[in-house]
């Protein structure tokens, strides 16, 4: 069954190779996306986005992979101008990029700082840019976020902090977009069953986090499962777009605002 709100639309997906990202692309195959670009990074992660690209055309819907590294501004102008070139103008962008970094804010080098802040927040940025150029009118825009952006917490600044500017520019977006029907949202995850969450966690810290949420017990794992954000995107990406310039915390019930 199709998401009549999300047939026959073209998107392109920021991070779209792997886990979450990968995950939300082949469900909006699934429900009717007509196209799907799909960003990748790096030479890394080229094979996981060639698979979810067959995932995505068993669905009967036309993808393509593109590489970039977003941390600057003309790559990301470049990949929406490759999309379009490819798929077609996009009516729904979602950014799924990000890095995570567990450390003492007097422990973080200003080489680290730059890198969190050139991933997490410029290329939100310029995401948020070129999707307001580039999507058709009543389109959507979607960006991950954390719940960190809701937590009294040690040892994320550089994390949490480079992320929060997203909810300002989500906000911005939002009204500025508006008159053409475009609604701009984000997305802030608990901690997620990744790769990305076991590369910076002790044993320790993982079997807190494992039960912080006061729905871990429904959890398989504990955590935030990516199957549990998929419906939240598909939904403000189609019928949710009347909730714009919100950042929405989902997380089991792990921290709010």
């Amino acid at each position: 069954m199709t998401d009549h709100a999300i047939k026959d639309k073209t998107v392109i997906i920021a991070g779209g190779a792997k886990n979450l990202g990968g995950l939300i692309a082949r469900d909006l195959a699934a429900n009717g996306a007509a196209a799907i670009a799909i960003h990748y990074n790096s030479a890394a992660t080229k094979a996981d986005a060639e698979a979810t690209v067959d995932a995505v055309k068993k669905h009967g819907a036309k993808a393509v992979a593109l590489q970039a590294d977003l941390t600057t501004a003309a790559a990301v102008e470049k990949l929406f101008a490759d999309a379009v070139s490819a798929v077609g103008r996009p009516d729904i962008a979602i950014n799924t990029v990000g890095k995570v970094l567990k450390k003492p804010i007097v422990d973080i080098s200003e080489a680290e700082y730059d890198e969190m802040s050139a991933v997490n927040a410029k290329s939100a940025f310029f995401f948020i840019k070129e999707a307001g150029k580039s999507l058709n009118d009543n389109g959507k825009i979607c960006t991950l976020v954390t719940s960190l952006l809701g937590a009294f917490t040690p040892f994320y600044a550089s994390y949490a902090g480079t992320k929060a500017p997203v909810e300002h520019f989500t906000r911005a977006a939002a009204k500025e977009f508006g008159e053409r029907g475009i609604s701009v949202t984000a997305i802030g995850p608990g901690p997620m069953d990744t790769p990305f969450f076991y590369g910076q966690e002790t044993p320790e810290a993982q079997a807190y986090h494992k039960t912080a949420a006061a729905l871990s017990g429904f959890s398989k794992t504990g955590l935030t499962d990516i199957e549990d954000i998929v419906p939240y995107i598909r939904f403000l990406v189609s019928d949710g777009w009347w909730m714009t310039g919100q950042t929405i915390l989902v997380n089991g019930g792990y921290t709010t605002k």
